[in-house]
């Protein structure tokens, strides 16, 4: 296991056995979002994506909880613009473009980086928190998690991508229901309705998730990476360019140095043993 440094401690990351496990680290405020999170977790993942070490990412929190969101809390004693002591910060246009920018390099490379990502949720996922998970390709809960959307409750419109992922996995008519009421869901309600894949008790999440983490780690990741990108397009592509896509990389894979090992282990009746390449 190797211990990596993401410039800060509210971040914490460690690859092991292919898999690269990111850590939420501010306990005391279930794990908010503070600049410093999100500008590392960008970083983070854009090395990560391009990582020949790495084949799969899990995103998760400390301290018993995944994400609370934005720090509420320190967004209440911020000056206001123009108040009296207020500090001269970045206009809104300037505001709205670093926003965008984070967005896509956090849960929009989630969502399209050609390696599988994981959201292991021990617990409550909440605002923007809830909107990284969702970006995620899998997502896993512990049995007392809870989710919320929580934006209406603080008076927000919602960020992070939050309303396309979840209008995608739930339909529109009840993405809009979490999102106008803030309703807080249990982990067996998500799994339900599709939000999680799976729910584990709190003591064997972290067991659970790795091993589905590493059997991806370790599997065609070339196969992985035209797969994810081929399901992505199915959610908003016209059918032909799926099927013309498909096509590309079906041959393409085919090709693979993991396809052939995994067709002589067919016929040897082995396991295959890939090498992403």
């Amino acid at each position: 296991m190797t211990e990596m440094d993401t410039g800060t401690a509210d971040l914490l990351g460690r690859i092991d056995q292919g898999v690269a496990v990111l850590t939420m680290n501010r306990p005391e405020r279930r794990n908010a979002l503070s600049g410093a999170m999100t500008e590392a977790l960008a970083r983070v993942l854009a090395k990560l994506e391009v990582d020949d070490d790495v084949g799969c990412i899990v995103l998760t929190g400390a301290g018993g909880a995944f994400c609370s969101g934005g720090d509420v809390k320190a967004m209440a004693d911020r000056p206001q613009d123009g108040g009296q002591g207020a500090i001269r910060g970045p206009t809104l246009d300037e505001r709205i473009h670093l926003q965008r920018l984070n967005q896509r390099a956090t849960s929009g490379r989630l969502h399209e980086m050609p390696k599988p990502t994981i959201a292991a949720l021990p617990g409550a996922a909440a605002g923007a928190g809830l909107s990284l998970a969702l970006a995620c390709d899998l997502r896993y809960a512990a049995e007392g998690a809870v989710l919320t959307t929580a934006f209406a409750r603080v008076g927000f419109a919602g960020d992070y991508g939050g309303t396309w992922f979840l209008t995608r996995l739930v339909g529109p008519s009840r993405a809009r229901e979490l999102y106008y009421l803030s309703t807080r869901i249990g982990a067996a309600e998500a799994e339900a309705l599709g939000i999680v894949n799976a729910v584990f008790p709190a003591d064997k999440l972290d067991g659970e998730v790795m091993a589905i983490a590493q059997r991806l780690a370790n599997g065609p990741r070339v196969a992985f990476r035209y797969m994810k990108e081929n399901l992505n397009r199915a959610i908003f592509g016209e059918l032909g360019e799926c099927l013309d896509m498909e096509a590309a990389h079906h041959i393409r894979t085919g090709l693979t140095e993991d396809h052939r090992e995994a067709a002589a282990a067919f016929v040897e009746k082995r396991e295959p043993t890939f090498r992403g390449r």
